[in-house]
């Protein structure tokens, strides 16, 4: 047997060091999330219960509930998600299946690039000026729904786009040369076949969303009050509504630290919920796919 084997022979030095450092930055990085989340949980879990979930802040009633705020930010996931999925879809399949390679696609991803890359707190100046005063929305939900749909078109865009690209080229030109429409092609087909890619970006764009506060705090205000009736729900959309991250600043802006870190723990358990979501649907649509 020859024992010269590239495999028998004996480590170098600094392979050695280089996966002691490669598990070392695993380990702090897995250190620093448990440290976080225990120190948030550690200081806000007192503060978690029932009526801090479920009522509202009243000084005559003694009561601190963020019932409202949950609310309010589910109001701007789902009026976000409603508007920038259809037309970051869309964009998606006319860039990767429709525009022709060139100048204006190359034009259109750079300035899709860029929008992702530009500080929240522009797109909260932006929102306030353009919804807010222009279209006279003033501090509303909607106005913080309108900008946040800016904020998250290219995180959508961009995931549907590589989920698009992943789709092999002989899906393409099977169902074409079967004689099919390229619309038909890409609705039964393509959109099925990279339905994982599309709903990861969707999900986290919501988590963006979730944790986004200086956007929010210059287009929809700090409001914090509860509909009383069912009317309310719907007018509650025009209306100033502060999400869960912007009654965390405000808590924090009046020394209130224990409702702050039980308004953040919160927020950490909806993240981790969004993150198990998205690994459940893309492994479902997976399976889905394959079989």
């Amino acid at each position: 047997m020859n024992n010269s084997s590239i495999y028998n022979k004996k480590k170098k030095v600094y392979d050695v060091v280089l996966s002691a450092l490669i598990y070392l930055s695993a380990a702090f990085a897995v250190l620093l999330l448990i440290g976080i989340l225990f120190y948030v949980f550690w200081k806000g879990i007192g503060v978690i219960d029932w009526q801090f979930l479920t009522t509202q802040p009243s000084t005559i009633e003694g009561t601190f509930g963020i019932a409202g705020n949950i609310l309010n930010t589910l109001y701007v996931v789902f009026i976000t998600i409603l508007i920038s999925t259809p037309i970051g879809v869309g964009s998606a399949i006319y860039l990767n299946e429709y525009a022709k390679p060139g100048r204006l696609v190359s034009i259109i991803e750079f300035t899709t690039e860029t929008l992702s890359g530009i500080p929240s707190i522009i797109f909260g100046l932006f929102g306030m000026i353009f919804f807010g005063q222009i279209f006279r929305l003033k501090y509303s939900i909607l106005t913080g729904a309108l900008t946040m749909t800016l904020m998250v078109l290219p995180l959508i865009t961009r995931n549907t786009q590589e989920a698009l690209k992943s789709v092999p080229e002989i899906y393409r030109t099977g169902a074409l040369g079967m004689g099919t429409t390229k619309w038909y092609m890409i609705r039964t087909i393509l959109l099925p076949s990279a339905m994982p890619g599309i709903i990861t970006g969707i999900i986290l764009a919501i988590g963006r969303i979730v944790g986004e506060s200086a956007a929010l705090m210059f287009t929809s205000g700090s409001g914090y009050l509860l509909p009383k009736t069912a009317m309310g729900l719907l007018q509650k959309i025009l209306q100033p509504g502060g999400t869960m991250t912007v009654q965390l600043y405000l808590c924090m802006s009046k020394a209130q630290y224990n409702e702050a870190f039980g308004i953040a723990a919160v927020l950490l358990v909806i993240v981790f919920i969004i993150n198990l979501l998205t690994k459940y649907l893309s492994r479902k649509f997976d399976v889905n796919t394959i079989s």
